[in-house]
């Protein structure tokens, strides 16, 4: 069984999800894939992991830079998927980097000479901790804001909120 319990936050209400004492849900409003990789059903209810996670954006949108490794993640999805949202998770705060420059990470970790962007993209796409698991730092490879399945203004604010320099100059 899964409990979630929600969050009222600069980019609208979240949905937070946990399962065996592990975070495996965080979505905005209106996103794609809401609860897309969860195999049972959600409760609404309240737990120590979910307490935590609201601490943790509660710092966040504040403005501090609290460490997403701090928190007991535990994302459901295929092996490919793990290995993306593990790299999502290197991209520094307040940085961004292309899906292009992703794909050669993922590429390098697992021993081959090259990885699609597109595969790369969609695996990010279906990320089901948003925020805490960074995809909204991914952008296009000309560095434009492109994809986010919470919708591309939410994007916009997120890499604002942490004073991305390429967001402040070029997506004003």
């Amino acid at each position: 069984m899964y409990y979630h319990t929600n969050y009222s936050s600069p980019v609208g209400e979240l949905t937070l999800c946990c399962h065996d004492n592990h975070l495996v849900g965080l979505w905005l409003e209106g996103q794609k894939y809401f609860g897309g990789s969860l195999s049972g059903e959600m409760v609404s209810g309240d737990s120590p992991v979910l307490s935590q996670a609201k601490s943790w954006l509660d710092h966040y949108f504040t403005g501090d830079r609290p460490d997403p490794k701090q928190l007991p993640l535990a994302p459901e999805g295929s092996a490919f998927r793990q290995i993306v949202w593990q790299c999502l998770l290197d991209i520094p705060y307040g940085q961004t980097m292309t899906y292009g420059q992703l794909a050669q990470q993922v590429a390098h970790g697992l021993n081959r000479p090259s990885m699609s962007a597109r595969a790369v993209g969609n695996a990010a796409g279906h990320n089901p901790i948003s925020i805490i698991i960074p995809c909204h730092r991914l952008v296009g490879s000309d560095h434009s804001l492109t994809g986010y399945a919470g919708g591309l203004e939410r994007k916009r604010f997120l890499l604002r909120h942490e004073n991305c320099s390429l967001a402040l100059q070029q997506w004003a």
